[in-house]
């Protein structure tokens, strides 16, 4: 006998009060206990509305137009109250920053307990169960302010399961997650769907959301479905170039297409050193350990720089150094010569251009288009050269019809988008990001990385990333940081090809590096899927 469907969705459309334009049209789909449902889409598809919908934050926050009908466990949700929404529907926000509300971690897991009146030995209990089974026990008298992006997702995650939701939404929860760390998440959604949980993932990372083989497959393209079946079939139907697919997949596919080869304008140069790194150590409090230990690099022009590494390597933490946001305990950091000990921050930006993690850290303006002036004006260039480098800026993140809409009215994806732009727009000499991919199709990311290589003005590019195919595509240099240390700097076809200091590192290969390596001895360089299926 079949069990009654955990999430039953008919007919579903939601158009926002502010949008000329339904946000979904006409979506049908059922979750059953046990059952993993991916959803799949290109960014501004209209994932996220439809886990508003679900969960309650429409009609309760978000307003619009909705038609259709959606029950959970056999109950209309628009009968349902957010407390009884809050103990049944168990949601994670791609932004854990906008999730977290406690001081500490033991408080952020116990709010949602605390505030259904659970007691307090049920509460320590519950706190304690859920930090051990995501493997996070030991943060549990951390601050969550002092702990990584990556962390703060486990811990945002603990937050919702210690509630034990019947149901599960995950928006993009692989984003802020190391390689090693998402593929023991996804193991762990795995486990929790065994245990009778109906769990639906939204993410990017298709690839590696497959790998638990979910039941079924939702994709969703300009807000309809396009695709409602197995992982098999998505194969078919899905477009490639915005949806990230395995490179033999892509290969096969792209054999029938004409591909345009990608050509970075920056090269290695042996050059003076823009950046450099002397010996250099940091703790954040003198009662805490270093985070950094006696670390030496030099950023030269021409470094495309990928730095990969666990969820709490440093890598934030070294790439601030670099700005003058941080400044040493032990060595030194010279920015073109100079001791960021003795220049400001402000002083720093006219070389360095620094994208946060989190969007929501950098964004304030009224509107995207005040937002991406707003540098380029504190900088004091001319008006002229600021609409020039907003409006190259903007198309460079294909954001254009937003100019007027309010940063932090988009969605998470598309604020990480305006955040790049809004430094792309000060022509910095240095480009620095952390995670530029996060929240971003596969489309969307590799048109502004083309964009930001291939147009003349920067002089190095450094990217903190958790995507091992990012730094195969575009870095012509790799920093592998383990435990607060540089473990080895180098080409990507150097640094990746020691499995065992990856896995140690928790960076894991993927189908795109394997196949590289296996023809580098033909191509001499790293390719995307495509340019290698016309190189072979």
């Amino acid at each position: 006998m079949e069990k009654d469907p955990y999430i039953s969705v008919n007919n579903l459309t939601f158009q926002y009060h502010s949008r000329t334009e339904p946000a979904i049209v006409d979506l049908s789909f059922k979750v059953y206990p046990g059952e993993v449902l991916l959803i799949a889409g290109s960014s501004g598809c209209g994932k996220t509305t439809l886990m508003r919908c679900i969960n309650g934050l429409i009609p309760h926050t978000y307003r619009g137009e909705m038609q259709g009908e959606i029950t959970l466990l056999g109950q209309p949700v628009t009968t349902m109250s957010m407390a009884d929404l809050s103990q049944t529907v168990g949601t994670l926000l791609q932004d854990p920053e906008r999730q977290i509300v406690g001081s500490y971690v033991r408080n952020e897991v116990a709010f949602g307990l605390e505030n259904l009146g659970f007691s307090r030995d049920e509460i320590n209990w519950r706190v304690d169960e859920t930090l051990d089974y995501l493997g996070i026990l030991k943060l549990r008298d951390r601050e969550t302010f002092s702990i990584s992006g990556g962390e703060k997702q486990k811990v945002a995650l603990a937050g919702v399961l210690a509630m034990q939701p019947k149901i599960l939404l995950l928006d993009e929860p692989l984003a802020s997650l190391d390689p090693a760390s998402a593929r023991e998440a996804l193991a762990i959604f795995r486990d929790l769907a065994d245990k009778g949980i109906a769990v639906m993932i939204v993410e990017h990372r298709v690839e590696d959301v497959l790998s638990i083989n979910p039941d079924r497959v939702l994709y969703i393209d300009e807000g309809r479905q396009v695709y409602y079946g197995d992982s098999a079939g998505l194969m078919d139907v899905v477009d490639y170039h915005r949806i990230k697919l395995p490179a033999d997949v892509v290969m096969q596919r792209a054999k029938k297409e004409p591909v345009i080869e990608f050509q970075p304008l920056l090269k290695p140069e042996n050059s003076d050193p823009l950046v450099h790194f002397d010996h250099v150590s940091f703790r954040y409090r003198e009662d805490l350990p270093d985070v950094l230990h006696d670390v030496s690099f030099d950023v030269k022009k021409g470094d495309v720089i990928a730095i990969l590494g666990h969820n709490g390597a440093g890598k934030t933490t070294l790439v601030k150094h670099a700005l003058g946001l941080l400044k040493p305990t032990g060595g030194k950091v010279l920015l073109e010569g100079k001791d960021t000990h003795k220049i400001t921050v402000a002083q720093a930006a006219h070389t360095i251009g620094y994208v946060f993690q989190s969007p929501t850290q950098m964004l304030f303006a009224p509107s995207v288009k005040e937002e991406l002036a707003f540098g380029p004006h504190n900088l004091r260039l001319p008006a002229e050269e600021i609409d020039k480098n907003v409006d190259w800026a903007i198309r460079s993140v294909h954001m254009e019809a937003e100019l007027d809409t309010p940063p932090l009215a988009l969605s998470f994806g598309q604020q990480k988008r305006v955040s790049i732009a809004s430094v792309l727009s000060m022509r910095s000499r240095i480009l620095m990001m952390d995670e530029p991919t996060a929240g971003q199709d596969y489309w969307n990311y590799n048109q502004f990385m083309d964009a930001i290589l291939q147009m003349p003005g920067f002089d190095s590019v450094l990217f903190i990333t958790h995507d091992v195919d990012l730094a195969v595509v575009y870095a012509n240099r790799i920093l592998l940081v383990y435990g607060g240390q540089i473990v080895a700097d180098g080409t990507p076809a150097e640094v990746l090809k020691d499995r065992e200091r990856l896995k140690h590192c928790r960076v894991l290969p993927t189908s795109l590096l394997e196949v590289n390596e296996k023809y580098f001895d033909k191509t001499g360089r790293f390719l995307r899927a495509e340019e290698l299926a016309k190189a072979i």
